[in-house]
């Protein structure tokens, strides 16, 4: 199997519990990376078969320990090179995804740890998601999603999802990325720095993860 592939399977299953409990189901999967269920099939049953995924017929996939540790490998190559786009290059936090997509294939280990160190070896990348350390630990501190709060919550903007780039750029020109203290005004409303109230666009406070 192509490593490429291995390493999109592994990606999108870690992804998929970073910020939520519940585990990826086959359909889940195969809906995020666009292919048929029975492709999706094959191929986690592969994965299982070389120990990197725990899955049982018609039941959610979890990553093993190994699982685990090979995608959080490529998922620090992918958000240094993005946190690396951003503050070298000049990169819209909106544009690094698919520039990182190509590249954290491409660049060897000697020149992603001389890009950690050159960066301070930080510990997220542009959107707020945690890189993991070189033995695959990351740090998080307690979290709730924008939309599942009530009103009267204040917290500091922890992450912001990449998926959709027009959001991205519509939440950031409302003042509301990463770091920023927002409270929550109402259904689809917050006030940002104890300053501007700004109405969401919608489907924007899915995207947004605040501290508890």
């Amino acid at each position: 199997m192509a490593s490429v592939a291995i390493d999109d399977y592994l990606k999108t299953i870690y992804h998929h519990t970073e910020w939520q409990t519940a585990k990826i189901t086959p359909s889940q999967l195969a809906a995020k990376l666009g292919l048929a269920p029975s492709t999706v099939t094959e191929m986690v049953q592969k994965l299982s078969a070389q120990e990197l995924v725990s899955h049982r017929p018609y039941g959610p996939i979890s990553l093993t320990d190994a699982g685990e540790r090979r995608a959080a490998a490529i998922i620090r190559r992918h958000r240094l090179i993005e946190t690396w786009l951003v503050r070298e290059f000049g990169y819209a936090w909106d544009e690094v995804h698919d520039e990182a997509e190509v590249l954290e294939h491409a660049i060897s280990d000697r020149l992603l740890e001389g890009i950690s160190t050159r960066l301070g070896h930080p510990r997220f990348d542009p959107h707020g998601d945690a890189i993991p350390d070189a033995d695959g630990h990351v740090d998080r501190e307690p979290f709730v999603r924008l939309d599942e709060v009530a009103a009267g919550h204040t917290g500091r903007v922890l992450r912001v999802s990449d998926s959709d780039p027009d959001l991205l750029r519509a939440l950031e020109a409302a003042g509301i990325d990463v770091g920023h203290t927002v409270t929550v005004t109402g259904r689809r409303s917050v006030r940002v720095d104890e300053g501007n109230l700004v109405e969401l666009p919608a489907g924007a406070a899915s995207l947004v993860w605040l501290s508890a």
